[in-house]
């Protein structure tokens, strides 16, 4: 099993910046991707960013330019800095694992953190 416990979300106003963490612990040798996703209520779960264990990132076009997904494999964090936020952005984050090397499904998550934008 692979356990996973986000960090760093918070109230901040348009503009500003947050920077979310993911620390990974138990059977991190079988993760391939790693990803972040958010939900708001009566909505969709919606992929933010993924990386791969080499590093290979993908982002969902909205946030394309303001949003940076790294990692810190010493660590078994992941990290998403999100710059220049928006009211739209307003959800709560989930950081999730991927044993596939696609990424295409996800077998663990976190609890998920809440980030609240202001305008």
């Amino acid at each position: 099993q692979v356990q996973l416990v986000e960090s760093g979300g918070g109230l901040v106003q348009a503009g500003e910046s947050l920077r979310l963490s993911c620390a990974a612990s138990g059977s991190i040798f079988s993760v391939n991707v790693m990803g972040w996703y958010r939900q708001v209520p009566g909505k969709q779960r919606e992929l933010v960013a993924t990386i791969t264990r080499s590093g290979y990132t993908n982002y969902a076009d909205s946030v394309k330019g303001r949003f940076t997904i790294s990692r810190d494999n010493a660590k078994n964090t992941i990290y998403l800095q999100m710059n220049n936020l928006k009211p739209e952005d307003t959800a709560v984050y989930h950081c999730a694992s991927s044993r596939e090397y696609t990424g295409t499904n996800y077998d663990y998550w976190g609890q998920g953190t809440q980030v609240t934008v202001s305008s």
